[in-house]
């Protein structure tokens, strides 16, 4: 066994600055090429120091709708860093976080950033920490804090040095020798590669020529990828690995072994595939219609994390449901299945729509709609959704009144005094008759009169006189709910 370089994963709020924390670690920017500027994947990177010491990175998505894909960066992570502004101190999505990295018992060091920014405080951002039970050294607990600025690089290299020394703490060991196995980080289908996936290497030596085995599909290891897509024959424990040519798309978070030989790679395969989790769509109610949707991603995180954003949009009448899913560019096959279930949306989630599929939806008059940020994605399906909802009656109680006195009745009219408990009262609208809190009857106000005088409608607290139309007999004591019907 030999010392194994630590998996970092960078955690924290949106716009807190870990991409550009990563930034600075690898002096490239990768902000800028993300739609929006938020991290829409999971990247892995390895940096090396000047000590020839290496720490392998992954960036994960600071939206809210990437948690399942965050919560699976954390499952292949030895050291968290849970990234705090200075600035704007804990948010919801940093505590979100904080519980994935609890849950799945993560070491971490807690970066608070922004540092060279005027109205940053490390005093008030440890003590905001602290009143959400993270407790940092001298707030009370032992976690590591350091504070730092991505833009001027100042504390990086404090928090490179404090990430090795968490690392020679854990004690962090890998075989060599051993068939190279990890975790799937992130897959998508590349049109001219195939099904490709990024994993971490966990422990043993990923070797070109193996063969790749994850939970329902195997890959023969023709060539492997490094993390800056260059051609290598072995990479060995905790750096990043580019694996090309997937039978089927592996899933994010599942492990994956090497083996020698096709057969061990295809019977691990099976094993793993009887554990192997699908999302599943609601049942729909009834009196609930469905939008049926198609959804198209460019990796295997998108889709999942748009997946369980789309569940959360369902209404009291509509539901959105997902009739096809899959990765890569929106297809004729796409159209052709849409064009079979007629009022099928087509979402595509940083993806395109090949030629043949987009003149096939013109001509079929289906709707693909292309997005490049989930929550564009997300509102426009919220409007979608109100659009089509169902247009249902409902009667709403715009007032009561308590019967006082029966005049006269003549068949089905009757002559009574009425008091105004709530609401108001109008001419020509509904009643119901409420005897001992229970509906006995209904009834039309014919006439209303107030001091002798005909009126349109009575307040609350007032008293009146009112011709009902009804074919109960209306006794001292009744309640009349006026409703009208009113169109949701």
């Amino acid at each position: 066994m030999q010392p194994r370089p630590p998996v970092v994963g960078i955690f924290g709020h949106i716009d807190h600055g870990k991409s550009t924390l990563l930034d600075f670690i690898r002096k490239s920017n990768i902000v800028e090429k993300e739609a929006g500027g938020i991290t829409q994947h999971i990247s892995a990177y390895e940096v090396m120091r000047a000590d020839g010491r290496k720490i392998t990175f992954l960036d994960t998505p600071g939206h809210e709708a990437f948690a399942g894909v965050r919560t699976k960066g954390a499952n292949a992570t030895d050291i968290a860093v849970l990234v705090v502004s200075g600035e704007d101190g804990v948010k919801p999505q940093t505590l979100e976080v904080y519980k994935h990295i609890q849950e799945a018992a993560i070491p971490y060091i807690v970066a608070v950033s922004k540092m060279d920014k005027p109205n940053a405080d490390l005093d008030r951002t440890k003590q905001n920490l602290a009143e959400n039970g993270i407790y940092v050294e001298g707030y009370g607990g032992d976690i590591s804090c350091v504070p730092l600025s991505a833009k001027t690089g100042n504390g990086v290299d404090e928090l490179l040095d404090m990430i090795l020394l968490q690392a020679d703490v854990l004690g962090l060991k890998a075989d060599p020798e051993a068939a190279g196995e990890g975790v799937i980080i992130e897959s998508k289908l590349d049109p001219k590669r195939g099904i490709s996936s990024v994993a971490v290497i966990k422990n043993g030596t990923v070797r070109k020529g193996m063969f790749a085995a994850s939970a329902g599909t195997f890959a023969p290891l023709r060539y492997l990828l490094d993390a800056e897509g260059e051609q290598v024959e072995e990479l060995s424990f905790s750096s990043p690995v580019q694996i090309i040519g997937w039978e089927t798309l592996p899933l994010s978070g599942r492990e994956f072994k090497t083996f020698l030989k096709k057969e061990e790679a295809l019977a691990y395969a099976a094993e793993a595939q009887s554990t192997k989790s699908e999302i599943r769509n609601a049942e729909i109610i009834e009196g609930v219609i469905a939008l049926p949707i198609i959804i198209k991603a460019d990796t295997a995180g998108s889709l999942e994390a748009v997946e369980s954003q789309i569940t959360k949009l369902s209404r009291e009448r509509i539901v959105p449901k997902v009739i096809l899913s899959g990765v890569g560019s929106v297809s004729e096959h796409d159209v052709k299945s849409a064009v079979s279930t007629p009022g099928t949306l087509i979402l595509g989630f940083h993806t395109k729509a090949d030629s043949a599929a987009a003149a096939l939806a013109e001509r079929s008059g289906v709707t693909i709609a292309l997005f490049d940020i989930i929550y564009e994605l997300t509102d426009k399906l919220k409007i979608l959704l109100e659009e089509k909802e169902p247009r249902i009656e409902v009667e709403e109680i715009t007032g009561k009144a308590k019967v006082l006195k029966l005049f006269s009745a003549d068949k089905d009219k009757q002559v009574l005094g009425a008091r105004v408990l709530e609401g108001r009262i109008g001419a020509g609208t509904s009643v119901r008759i409420i005897r001992r809190e229970t509906e006995v009857g209904k009834g039309h106000v014919r006439e209303l009169q107030q001091a002798k005088i005909k009126t349109s409608e009575v307040l609350e607290g007032t008293e009146f006189g009112g011709l009902i139309e009804s074919k109960l007999e209306i006794a001292p004591g009744d309640v009349l709910e006026a409703v009208t019907l009113v169109t949701k």
